[in-house]
């Protein structure tokens, strides 16, 4: 559970930070999705962008702990 409050904690700090600079940037309706305009709501737009951005990060912090093991844990038998 520790390892999973490592992960998940600072990745969801960043991507709130990151969210609100890139929406101070970028209008949400002023988006394109694949050369298309994005059709959603603001408030859709910005909790598919969060979690967007928590994804990213939460896997950075995963990678981060995963080449963090010595490599007595990686060799040891179970």
């Amino acid at each position: 559970m520790l390892k999973l409050i490592q992960v998940l904690w600072p990745s969801f700090a960043v991507a709130a930070l990151a969210e609100a600079v890139f929406f101070t940037v970028i209008d949400p309706q002023e988006l394109y999705l694949f050369g298309q305009v994005v059709h959603y709501g603001a408030l859709a737009t910005y909790s598919i962008a969060f979690l967007g951005f928590w994804l990213v990060c939460a896997a950075s912090s995963l990678s981060t702990l995963f080449l963090q093991r010595s490599a007595a844990d990686i060799n040891r038998r179970n």
